[in-house]
């Protein structure tokens, strides 16, 4: 009888373990703020795009779900200039909530060092927008709140994951964020950034100490479109993330998680161009904690990181918040 192919060794992890692998790839885009470059922030957050396998698609078919909860709190400087939607703000301060459902299908493509997965997210967001708004000669204090509802959903319709051996894998995919949020350009706080978002992206995971030490990293490009009802046109921006994580027997695990986002091209609109593109960059950093629970049949793993944004140019600088459970079956 021909011996099963386990990708991840036989003395690292079982087969159900890189099932919820393959889910952490529905997440890896999870974290989607309601402002664009435009509201000095972006489609992603500091250090939330990384998560547990991210460079792994699981060799057994099936279908695997996950629920995602971000939050976010920040502000920008009142002394600096930010251009959101159709007129420059003083300064802002910003929170951002975001209920995420991921569902993601391993195809049946036999064994062998290629595997395909494709999947989709339907996200929920609430947001609240403080700003200093110019009116004429006068300034004032200006608050909208977005109150819950659907926010620019977005899917990946190929993840091509390749494994190098049982300790070493990889995965290409291109997410495509869609502009179907609710959005209107005379306000602060909007469901949408109002374009349509494209974002090649590369993971690699690496298993050490027989599978139990476990070294991720995410890295992407966001090309984003204009947005017509603002003639705003956003750079690429560049984001890395990582994570360090160590697992014990008794399924708890604790680690770390660094990100880096930086804006490589200006950009362009009457608002911009006032601000010499407005390029933007953040680096975060902080601990993460995860628990895994197996049965027959399946798994689940519930996670979540703390971060803190540090070094921040044009950019909102906060806190991030974020909870994921992810379901294998």
């Amino acid at each position: 009888m021909r011996r099963r192919l386990n990708w991840l060794g036989e003395r690292t992890m079982n087969t159900r373990h890189l099932l919820a692998a393959g889910i952490a790839l529905g997440c890896a885009a999870l974290a989607e703020p309601a402002f664009a470059t435009e509201g000095a922030l972006g489609r992603t957050i500091t250090g939330t795009n990384v998560q547990s396998f991210a460079g792994v698609v699981p060799p057994t078919p099936g279908f695997n779900a996950a629920i995602g909860y971000v939050h976010y709190s920040g502000e920008i400087s009142a002394s600096r200039e930010v251009p959101l939607n159709n007129q420059l703000t003083l300064g802002m301060d910003a929170t951002f909530d975001m209920l995420s459902v991921t569902g993601l299908y391993v195809w049946d493509t036999g064994e062998g060092r290629w595997n395909f997965a494709s999947m989709a997210t339907l996200p929920f967001a609430e947001v609240d927008v403080t700003a200093n708004v110019s009116i004429g000669s006068r300034t004032g204090r200006v608050n909208d709140k977005a109150d819950w509802d659907i926010f620019d959903p977005f899917f990946a319709p190929i993840i091509a994951g390749y494994h190098f051996d049982q300790t070493r894998h990889m995965t290409l995919a291109l997410y495509v964020y869609t502009d179907w949020g609710d959005y209107d350009p005379d306000r602060l706080a909007n469901l949408s950034l109002n374009n349509w978002t494209y974002s090649p992206t590369i993971g690699y995971t690496q298993l050490m100490q027989k599978g139990t030490l476990e070294f991720t990293t995410v890295g992407a490009v966001d090309i984003y479109t204009k947005n017509d009802a603002t003639d705003y046109q956003n750079g690429a921006v560049f984001r890395l993330d990582a994570q360090l994580v160590k697992r014990f027997a008794n399924g708890w695990g604790v680690g770390g998680i660094g990100g880096w986002i930086q804006q490589i091209e200006d950009d362009e609109g009457p608002t911009a161009d006032r601000l010499n593109g407005f390029k933007g960059r953040a680096f975060a950093l902080g601990p993460t904690v995860n628990y895994t629970n197996k049965w027959d049949g399946g798994q689940v793993e519930f996670a979540a990181r703390w971060l803190t944004e540090f070094d921040v140019k044009r950019r909102i600088k906060g806190d991030p918040l974020m909870v994921t459970a992810t379901i294998a079956f």
